[in-house]
């Protein structure tokens, strides 16, 4: 292992035990836990003396957002975010004799994040944090499981820029190393800052109209392939900054009716030299577990 990612995570895990034993005791309030399950379903048939080429088609898309938030002491606080969604689109075909047929279903939406985050409120203007996450999804294209993962750990300070009981919006700064696998391919090591803004917050009378943004930069400095791309035209682009943008409107439409616009923005020199897009619009059953 490189010497510099040996003692980064030595000062990690140095920095993280010194904030754990420098926090006060306090009496264990329990955890703070939210769970939103929300299913959207769209469907569309034609009979077979519709006048035209139209297909039929059935989108189908599950989302589950889950935060456990528990105070460990009077100036640590310990907060789990998960996200999943999982969605499939089946489209109708013709045959070579004309005849309609269900096409195997196409994955539309495949997204697992994790996110640890461990704050120590010390009473100064910054707060300082370990964090963990672990994102990936449910299988690949050729149907292996958690392939690929990206793994990153980071430690530094942020600063709670605003909160109130309708949301709050927190920004931190940090150093990170980041492990990229993937199913029967050599994994990728590097290491570099990073920075993450939360945003969070809730409108109207009664909080009906929610966003929820998260802005995240990893800027690496050091990457464990580095040598193996002397000489070749894609050889620094590990060095250009890795950005992931996502931002969700929700509003309460009844009780258990809810209607999302989903808007993700990814840059990855290293996967397209254009920043990727995409945007999700939903409206089906949500209910809130807790």
């Amino acid at each position: 292992m490189d010497r510099r990612i040996k003692a980064l995570i030595i000062v990690l895990a140095l920095w993280t035990t010194a904030g754990v034993a420098g926090a006060e005791e306090a009496p264990d309030q329990g955890w703070k836990k939210t769970a939103d399950m929300g299913f959207n379903f769209n469907q569309s048939s034609y009979s077979d003396s519709w006048a035209g080429d139209e297909l039929g088609a059935m989108n189908w898309t599950a989302v589950a957002n889950l935060v456990a938030e528990r105070n460990l002491s009077a100036s640590a606080n310990w907060k789990n975010d998960l996200k999943l969604s999982y969605g499939q689109t089946h489209q109708q075909q013709r045959d070579d004799a004309g005849d309609k047929y269900w096409a195997n279903p196409e994955k539309s939406s495949d997204r697992i994040f994790l996110e640890s985050l461990l704050r120590f409120d010390l009473h100064r203007f910054i707060e300082p944090y370990a964090a963990a996450t672990f994102e990936s999804q449910f299988h690949d294209a050729a149907d292996n499981p958690l392939s690929p993962a990206t793994i990153t750990e980071s430690l530094g300070g942020g600063h709670q820029i605003m909160k109130d009981d309708r949301g709050e919006i927190f920004t931190r700064v940090g150093f990170a190393l980041r492990q990229e696998t993937a199913y029967r391919v050599a994994g990728k090591t590097s290491g570099g800052l990073e920075w993450v803004t939360d945003f969070d917050r809730k409108f109207g009378e009664d909080g009906d109209l929610k966003i929820v943004s998260k802005l995240r930069v990893f800027q690496a400095v050091f990457s464990s392939v580095s040598d193996d791309l002397q000489g070749l035209e894609n050889e620094d682009y590990w060095k250009s900054p890795d950005v992931a943008w996502e931002t969700t409107l929700s509003a309460a439409v009844t009780k258990l009716i809810q209607t999302s616009l989903f808007v993700e923005f990814l840059y990855d020199k290293e996967i397209s030299r254009q920043g990727r897009y995409r945007q999700i619009l939903g409206l089906g059953v949500t209910y809130k577990l807790f």
